[in-house]
């Protein structure tokens, strides 16, 4: 025992006198038992050994780590710590190192006395003598083994939720309060392919933005998150519409970083869920299309009743009005007037303007409906599927270029598709006249400045520029067919009107009609 602690001494001495001195020259003042006092009251395991490994010195956290009391290994081979499952390889990197008076760290596999093997974070360091040759190695031992099972199982488990996410079958993107996306699964992937935007998450978003408005959730302070929003994508051209069910929950997580560790900071995430609902929805759609066949055919009959009455008025009102011109004529001249003949133009204003007005009486009133979100591409897919049997049997071609994503628009449905019904009905017959020319419908939309705009070219005759400003008039028409009254774009316009809209008729386009509608995302209903 006298030579072991002789050794304890010389290993302390040395370390005093070469490395702690050049270090803190201060070190020279200080006896070297006070040295060893601090080592020995250390927290980490620390082992001093020869240039054989051979131990010198441990402290007190040294037999806490390893279960060896000091007694039992100095003098011994730091061998008698290690563990058959540390690879020699590790072993044969850590002595290539030291021996170069480089310092080493890594983790070895040791054997407590107990028998149980532990996971320790060795730091060799190399000691030189006066001579700056080596002449100790120096061990800091740590048991990491809690640390490494920890990190395993967070490992593991953030392994196995990335796995179940992946498999999942629902698009699912992690998003932070900026609208990066820092996570995603296969299936989001895929949707990028699939549908080649910049991003879908920012498409989602930006369409459940414009459909919710003010009562979307974003941003650090978001409470509450959302469920079930319809969102579509529409790639135009002979692709189909894909729809999704978008569901986003806020969470917040604690920052780690080490500047707000006194000071938590909180990062707020959006997990963002889409379930595609197409086949859902195609289902839908065409029960819904027999249906507004059959609404569309009775609301045609009813609006070729209001425009048959409403045109017989207009007619009317031309003769009538000449009567009751005479009979004022009539009125003023008095006595030199023929008293029979002005009551006769009399009974004859008074009999024509109450048939005006059971004319009138009997023009059916266009039913009530309320506002709502309306998709446009939708709405435009749906003409486009009415007029199916008409394209075809006229043999167009139909270039449909929609935006992939639009926002709702506030409006009437049935009264916007009828708008579009009829600008394509427009467009139809002026192509079917056209026998010289290539037949081809062309719709495109778009969003700009808060507004969906809406462009549908034909290829037809067009209308001369002169009438260009003579288009909107009631009864004004450049059809020749007497069975068209020249009500169409009345209408048109009063559909644009109520949706606080703008339409127009390019004048710079010479190849046909070239129609541009504007319509607000939201309006002020009754405003």
């Amino acid at each position: 025992m006298t030579t072991q602690n002789d050794q304890k001494t010389v290993g302390r001495s040395s370390i005093t006198r070469t490395d702690v001195s050049e270090t803190c020259p201060a070190a020279d003042n200080l006896p070297a038992w006070m040295f060893a006092k601090i080592v020995d009251q250390l927290t980490t395991a620390v082992c001093l050994t020869d240039t054989a490994a051979n131990i010198l010195y441990v402290n007190r956290a040294f037999t806490e780590v390893t279960g060896y009391a000091a007694s039992e290994v100095i003098g011994k081979s730091t061998a008698m710590l290690s563990d058959q499952c540390t690879p020699p390889r590790v072993y044969e990197q850590m002595w290539r190192q030291i021996k170069r008076g480089q310092p080493w760290t890594g983790l070895l596999a040791n054997r407590r006395k107990q028998d149980t093997v532990y996971l320790a974070e060795l730091t060799v360091l190399p000691v030189r003598d006066e001579w700056a040759q080596t002449a100790y190695f120096l061990g800091i031992y740590r048991d990491v083994t809690a640390m490494h099972h920890l990190e395993q199982q967070v490992h593991y488990q953030k392994a196995l939720i990335e796995s179940m996410v992946d498999a999942a079958p629902a698009v699912i993107a992690l998003l932070d309060e900026n609208g990066r996306v820092i996570l995603d699964n296969h299936e989001y992937k895929k949707l990028v392919g699939d549908l080649r935007v910049r991003e879908p998450a920012t498409e989602f978003l930006s369409a459940l933005r414009e459909t919710l408005g003010e009562t979307f959730p974003w941003g650090p302070h978001a409470e509450h998150g959302f469920r079930d929003k319809e969102v579509s994508f529409d790639p135009g051209g002979k692709g189909q519409p894909r729809w999704f069910s978008c569901s986003g929950v806020w969470f917040r997580e604690r920052d780690g970083s080490a500047a707000n560790f006194f000071k938590p900071v909180r990062q707020t995430y959006l997990l963002l869920m889409a379930n595609e609902i197409t086949s859902l929805k195609r289902e839908q759609e065409a029960v819904s299309m027999n249906a507004m066949r059959a609404l569309l055919a009775e609301q045609e009959k009813v609006r070729s009743m209001r425009e048959a009455l409403q045109a017989a008025i207009f007619q009317m009102r031309g003769p009538l009005n000449l009567i009751a011109a005479a009979h004022d004529l009539l009125e003023r001249r008095g006595a030199q007037s023929d008293p029979a003949l002005r009551n006769a133009l009399r009974q004859a204003t008074t009999a024509g303007r109450e048939a005006l007005e059971r004319l009138r009486a009997l023009i059916p009133q266009v039913p009530s409906e309320a506002a709502a979100p309306v998709n446009i591409n939708q709405l435009l897919r749906e003409v486009l599927e009415l007029c199916k049997q008409r394209l075809l049997a006229g043999g167009m071609i139909v270039d449909w270029k929609p935006a992939p994503i639009l926002p709702a628009v506030t409006a009437r449905a049935s009264r916007l598709r009828g708008m579009f019904k009829q600008l394509l009905d427009n467009a139809l017959d002026a192509m079917e006249g056209n026998r010289h020319q290539p037949r081809e419908l062309r719709i495109a939309t778009g969003v700009r400045d808060q507004t969906v705009q809406v462009t549908i070219e034909d290829t037809g005759p067009g209308v001369p520029p002169d009438l260009h400003w003579r288009i909107f008039e009631p009864f004004f028409t450049t059809k020749r067919a007497t069975t068209h009254t020249g009500l169409g774009l009345a209408l048109v316009q009063e559909v644009v009107n109520e949706q606080r809209g703008v339409i127009a008729l390019d004048p710079d386009y010479t190849t046909g009609c070239r129609w541009q509608i504007s319509l607000p995302i939201q309006y002020a209903e009754g405003a």
